[in-house]
């Protein structure tokens, strides 16, 4: 999104509650979860990734039954479009204005609570109950299994969030220093200036928020339970 300054500026809001909650939530809860796996505070990890799993579950279903902003629909655009704004970020066209994740960005969400399902739902079959570390589905998999979903937990999972995190900071940075644009400040607040004529989100009716939540809480208590 290009920034827009002066009496043709509009603020609007961008970006709900339970969206930033979420968003700021992860930043916080993945360095968390590596702090704790490195220092061997597995009750911890577990605990912090049960949290994780029910932000998820309530992200992906906001996901369709939140805010315009917070839709899937909204931000997931076809290959073309994706070429198309990049085209337009390095100069080559008209830099397109978009009211919540630019076609770039939503494959880069998408990317996000991909990796982070797949890691949750690893660590929920991964360890070894011998040694007192097991997720708490490990009992419906094999030893075998376990063993491949331990390895890819710890190492390659994790790795490719930490590429995408990485290039989200890069995008970040790319942003504040190229484009003169902070995109921090939105996802504090809530708001931004946009030019006259465009509009913010259309918010959805508080009820959505509870039953998302509602939902999730009952998938993490029956996982919990050992499902």
């Amino acid at each position: 999104m290009t920034p827009v300054k002066g009496p043709a500026a509009n603020r609007v809001r961008l970006w709900d509650l339970p969206v930033r909650i979420v968003h700021w939530s992860f930043a916080g809860l993945i360095p968390a979860l590596w702090w704790t796996a490195e220092n061997d505070e597995m009750a911890w990890h577990m605990r912090l990734g049960t949290v994780l799993l029910g932000l998820l579950v309530f992200r992906i279903l906001w996901g369709f039954a939140g805010s315009s902003t917070a839709r899937f629909a909204n931000f997931v655009r076809s290959p073309g479009a994706v070429f198309r704004y990049l085209a337009s970020l390095f100069g080559k066209g008209p830099h397109a204005l978009s009211i919540g994740h630019n076609a770039a960005g939503g494959w880069s969400v998408v990317a996000l609570l991909g990796l982070m399902s797949l890691q949750v739902s690893l660590g929920l079959v991964a360890g070894d109950p011998d040694y007192g570390s097991a997720g708490p589905l490990n009992h419906l998999v094999g030893f075998e299994f376990a063993y491949d979903a331990t390895e890819w937990h710890t190492e390659l999972v994790f790795n490719l969030i930490l590429v995408f995190v990485g290039l989200h900071l890069v995008a970040i940075a790319f942003y504040r220093i190229v484009r003169r644009d902070n995109i921090i400040a939105p996802m504090v607040t809530g708001s931004r200036p946009v030019p006259q004529g465009f509009t913010g989100m259309t918010p959805a009716p508080a009820w959505r928020i509870l039953a998302c939540a509602l939902a999730a809480l009952v998938l993490v208590a029956w996982i919990w339970l050992g499902a």
